[in-house]
């Protein structure tokens, strides 16, 4: 009997949601990512280090002031390893912009163009990375017009169903609502525990799954921040999932039949595009959805800084 993960597989494209390349090779995804949290564990892995040295002597040999150089050995660092990333992989790497220029859409828009030319010097074309971007309006606006670019972004932090329609409506290739931290606000909230079926993030995901499909919108779908397999398995059919080594271990190693759970149907009338004021005003009255959001900005933020303080701290040194 094949494993649950080998199920998996044939009814949604499974993504790592970790750089580990270890782990990459053992579970075989289809995409895979990269972001600053995952770039601040691999200054802890030896196996790291060859690569991370060589980036930062040809940070150390470039001119300008310390900040410019800080900034352009995180992009190094990130694109280097999501390059090593796509030789293991089919399909895209999913490389982050910082998340300090979440509200700032000309910022966000030239970071991505630096990463897509590093990413072109070594020879990884744009049709194998996505730029991932916050869900925010102006980060929405950038994705927009990267996408005419055929710069394809991964929209993250995505909590609401106004984030969602916006993302649609701007033509986004990939959006990531999220399930764990969607569940964990209404555990704290409430107090209560929930089944796989009966679990708010979960519900958020297929609801978001419905509204793809009824609105004939092209945006991939990717349920991500998972907490158990329950969670991933409850969205089985959904059209990717992102999963940590540690769940896709769990799966690797559980014998069973994995049945559909979502199916993306269309048939509905596609709704009106959403304004700035709409979409500000319909992603406020959630409130769930406005705390996860900011948390989740502030969250990447701060590990954006320490990687930063790292690095500085390895430039120093040399």
């Amino acid at each position: 009997m094949p494993s649950q993960l080998d199920a998996l597989k044939s009814l949604s494209l499974v993504v790592a949601d970790t750089g580990d390349l270890d782990a990459i090779r053992r579970y075989r995804p289809h995409d895979a990512t990269t972001n600053p949290s995952l770039i601040l564990k691999a200054f802890d892995l030896d196996e790291y280090q060859p690569l991370i040295e060589a980036e930062l002597a040809a940070v150390k040999a470039e001119t300008g002031d310390r900040q410019a150089r800080i900034d352009h050995a995180v992009d190094r660092l990130a694109v280097a390893k999501g390059s090593e990333i796509a030789k293991l992989i089919p399909g895209r790497v999913s490389t982050e912009v910082a998340a300090r220029l979440s509200f700032d859409t000309e910022a966000s828009i030239r970071k991505a163009h630096e990463l897509i030319a590093l990413y072109d010097r070594r020879g990884v074309s744009p049709d194998r990375v996505l730029i991932k971007l916050a869900s925010t309006w102006e980060g929405i606006r950038a994705a927009e017009r990267l996408e005419r670019e055929g710069i394809h972004c991964n929209l993250t932090l995505l909590f609401s169903e106004a984030q969602a329609q916006a993302c649609f409506d701007a033509g986004v290739f990939l959006v990531s609502p999220f399930v764990g931290r969607v569940t964990d606000w209404y555990k704290q909230a409430t107090g209560q525990d929930f089944t796989p079926d009966s679990d708010p993030g979960v519900q958020f995901v297929r609801q978001v799954c419905r509204r793809v499909g009824e609105g004939g919108f092209d945006t991939v779908v990717m349920g991500a921040s998972f907490r158990s397999t329950g969670q991933v398995l409850a969205l089985a059919g959904c059209p990717r999932l992102t999963i940590s080594p540690a769940l896709l271990e769990e799966l690797a190693d559980a014998e069973g039949e994995v049945t559909r759970q979502v199916t993306i149907e269309g048939g509905g009338a596609r709704p009106a595009p959403l304004g700035e004021a709409e979409f500000r005003w319909g992603h406020n009255q959630d409130a769930m959805a406005n705390d996860k959001l900011a948390e989740g900005i502030r969250r990447f933020a701060e590990d954006q800084q320490r990687l930063e303080a790292l690095i500085a701290e390895r430039l120093a040194s040399r």
